[in-house]
């Protein structure tokens, strides 16, 4: 969502009361939490004329809204079996209706990184690696960096060398973290682990540790490291989006942003950016870039860690195609 679309539903919120904003929080993901509480945080004064514009979009839509099917689970169910017959189908049912069973890793995902780091630090790397790999990569790269240097680059072996998940260790997981799934042995292997969520991982840690850590894989294992490299999408990286795409990922970035993240970059790709906007547009970042005095080289890698979530996001959305490091592959 975007930062209208989340004004927009930080407005609706504040209109429908405190009781009824609660009961519509409850049934969001931790981030949307995250991210709506922070817009209405800095909302201060809206517009007569906004709030009724959100007002009657909603009522319109709502009206337009209905139910379509009493039980979505058994309709899934029902619909993919039809299509793919049984086996196929209970692999892909599985995966999307696992997650509601999975209440002991959706109760890290309302954690911060040091207090879920504490709750793992002294248990057996493949099942810190089985657990951070449900979790999404920016949350499992915040809490791998409290890890020590040793232990985190055990945990990221485990993660690009897990091939899915067996019921036996979901049994394990149980233990760790109170019944993290229910069904035990009815459950099917899980698709989750391998060399591109270690990727994802690692590409979100900053260059230090990205480094450490790839070197720790390369001397146990050298053609896992490149797969891993190969899998991954850096800074430097953005030289390859298309001019299209490169103007839609600008118009998602902050100006502020921008400019803490461009005084680390590269004269190739400040000179992308610079092309991929108006005259006067880029006339005016290239001013703030000069007058701009020296940043920590953790803030501006920071601020670059947020302009490829972005990216990644606009990739998952179908609006831009990212090249990974590989030659054949798109990410």
């Amino acid at each position: 969502m975007d930062e209208k679309g989340l004004e927009d539903a930080a407005i609706l919120l504040m209109s429908l009361g405190e009781e009824e904003a609660a009961e519509v929080f409850k049934n969001l993901e931790p981030k949307e939490v995250q991210h709506l509480g922070e817009t209405i945080a800095k909302l201060k004064t809206v517009t007569r004329e906004r709030i009724d514009n959100v007002l009657d979009r909603f009522a319109q839509e709502s009206t337009e809204m209905g139910v379509l099917v009493a039980d979505t689970d058994e309709y899934i169910k029902s619909v993919l079996r039809k299509a793919l017959g049984d086996d196929k189908a209970n692999l892909l049912i599985d995966r999307i209706i696992q997650g509601s069973d999975i209440t002991g890793i959706e109760s890290l995902k309302w954690m911060d990184a040091i207090s879920v780091a504490e709750l793992l630090r002294h248990e057996h790397p493949q099942i810190v690696a089985a657990i951070l790999v449900h979790l999404d990569p920016d949350q499992a790269s915040s809490i791998l960096k409290v890890f020590t240097e040793r232990h985190r680059n055990e945990v990221m072996v485990r993660i690009a060398t897990l091939d899915g998940i067996q019921p036996a260790a979901l049994k394990d997981l149980n233990e760790v973290l109170s019944r993290v799934l229910a069904g035990g042995s009815q459950i099917r292997k899980s698709s989750l682990g391998g060399v591109k969520p270690a990727a994802e991982i690692i590409n979100l840690m900053g260059s230090s540790l990205e480094t450490s850590v790839l070197d720790y894989i390369r001397e146990a294992d050298s053609d896992l490291a490149q797969k891993i490299t190969d899998n991954m999408f850096t800074f430097d990286d953005l030289g390859k989006l298309d001019d299209k795409g490169f103007q839609s990922m600008l118009k998602e970035v902050q100006t502020e942003s921008l400019i803490i993240s461009l005084k680390g970059a590269s004269p190739e790709i400040r000179e992308k950016v610079f092309r991929n906007m108006s005259s006067r547009a880029a006339e005016t970042l290239r001013e703030d870039l000069e007058s701009r005095g020296p940043v920590k080289l953790s803030d501006v890698e920071a601020e670059q860690k947020e302009l490829l979530k972005i990216v990644r996001r606009l990739a998952d959305e179908g609006q831009i195609v990212m090249s990974s490091g590989g030659d054949d592959e798109y990410v």
